[in-house]
C-alpha cells in the first residue's frame, strides 16, 4: 500500500497516475475534496481509500502492516496565506508527526519541500542539507518558512539526534506546471492563467518588473513540467538506498516572457503581451530569480533528461488545456 497525502491535489494526483501506470493499485489518498471540481483530479484513478485528513493516523495505524511508503504532498500551499498558525500545524507539525510514524512503523517517507525555502535567492539555490547551510536561508513568506523549518528539523534528526525512516527523501519543488492544477485559483501556474486570457483577448498579462536589473517580463523562474516531478518521485521510490534533500526543477531559469511565448507558440498564435501592475502586497516578497541546482540529485543517480520549456508547455496546452477533458 502506498499513501499519498494531498493525493487529490495537483502534484499528488499526477503521482497517483504515474503509480497506477506501473501497475500499483493499492493506492490511498489522504485529502479534502471540498465542494468544487477537485474530485475530478482523481476521477480516473483506481483507489483503495480516500481518507479525510482528520482520520490520517487512525487509518495509518489500522493499516500499518500494509503500508510501504508515504508520499507526503499535502500542505497549505498558498504563498499568500496569512494564517501562520494554520500553516505551522499543517506544514510543519503534521510532517514531523508523519516522519515519526514512518520511523516507528518502518515505512519509507518522501515529502514535498519547496523552492520557497530559498527566499530571494541571495544565498543561491544549492540543496545543501547540512545544518549550517540551511541556517543561512531566509524564506520570504510563512509558507516558505514552514517548509524550511521542516527541512531544518529533519536535518537535525538525521545527524543522530532522533529516529530516521528506512528511506527519507525531501524534494524542493520549483515552479511546477501541468494538468490537474485547475482548483488552485490564484496559485495556478502562469500557463493556466494566461491561456484563457489569450483565448478571450488575444493578449497575455504579465507583471511589470520593479527592479531596474530585470525588464518587464524578464523575471526568471525555474519552470518544471509535472511529468518530470513525478518521474523524480518514482525514481526515488525505486531507489530505497537513496535518502536526502534534493532540488526538483528543470535546472534552467527562463523568463515569464519566454513562458508566455511558448504558450502562444503552442496555440499557433502571434505573441502579444500586456504588462500590468503587481499587487503591492507581493512586491516586497517577490522572487525575481530561481534556478534549481540539480548536481546533488544527479550525483545520487538520477540521470534522466528533463523536459524543455517549449516541449512541456506544448504538451500541457495541446494535450490538456485545449481539450474538452483537461484532466490527467
Amino acid at each position: 500500500m502506498i499513501v499519498v497525502t494531498g493525493g487529490a491535489g495537483f502534484i499528488g494526483s499526477n503521482l497517483l497516475r504515474g503509480l497506477e501506470a506501473r501497475g500499483v493499485h493499492d493506492l490511498v489518498v489522504i485529502d479534502r475534496l471540498g465542494q468544487d471540481e477537485k474530485w475530478r483530479n482523481i476521477a480516473k484513478r483506481e483507489l483503495a481509500a480516500v481518507v479525510p485528513p482528520e482520520e490520517t493516523f487512525a487509518f495509518l495505524d489500522a493499516h500499518a502492516a500494509e503500508i510501504d511508503a508515504i508520499f507526503h504532498l499535502g500542505a497549505v500551499s498558498s504563498t499568500t496565506e496569512t494564517d501562520a498558525d494554520l500553516i505551522a500545524s499543517s506544514n510543519f507539525t503534521l510532517t514531523l508527526k508523519l516522519w515519526d510514524w514512518c520511523c516507528w512503523r518502518g515505512a519509507r517517507f518522501i515529502y514535498a519541500s519547496s523552492a520557497a525555502t530559498y527566499g530571494d535567492g541571495a544565498q543561491g539555490f544549492d540543496d545543501d542539507a547540512s545544518i549550517a547551510a540551511l541556517a543561512q536561508l531566509q524564506p520570504l513568506n510563512a509558507y516558505g518558512w514552514s517548509k524550511h523549518a521542516t527541512d531544518r528539523r529533519i536535518a537535525r534528526l538525521v545527524t543522530g539526534d532522533g529516529p530516521v525512516p528506512p528511506q527519507w527523501v525531501g524534494l524542493k519543488f520549483f515552479n511546477v506546471y501541468g494538468p490537474n492544477e485547475y482548483h488552485k485559483g490564484g496559485q495556478k501556474s502562469v500557463v493556466a492563467h494566461i491561456l484563457p486570457q489569450i483565448q478571450q483577448t488575444g493578449r497575455a498579462k504579465l507583471f511589470k518588473s520593479y527592479r531596474p536589473d530585470y525588464a518587464d517580463g524578464g523575471q526568471l523562474r525555474d519552470f518544471v513540467w509535472v511529468g518530470d516531478i513525478v518521474d523524480i518521485m518514482l525514481w526515488a521510490y525505486d531507489h530505497p538506498e537513496v535518502s536526502g534533500l534534493f532540488n526538483a526543477g528543470s535546472g534552467e531559469a527562463r523568463s515569464f516572457l519566454d513562458l508566455a511565448n511558448a504558450v502562444f507558440a503552442a496555440m499557433n498564435r502571434t505573441p502579444e503581451v500586456e504588462f500590468i501592475d503587481m499587487p503591492e502586497s507581493l512586491r516586497a516578497k517577490y522572487q525575481y530569480f530561481t534556478e534549481a541546482r540539480m548536481d546533488r540529485l544527479r550525483a545520487a543517480g538520477y540521470d534522466r533528461p528533463l523536459t524543455s520549456l517549449a516541449e512541456g508547455v506544448a504538451a500541457y496546452v495541446q494535450e490538456y488545456l485545449l481539450q474538452d477533458d483537461p484532466y490527467a
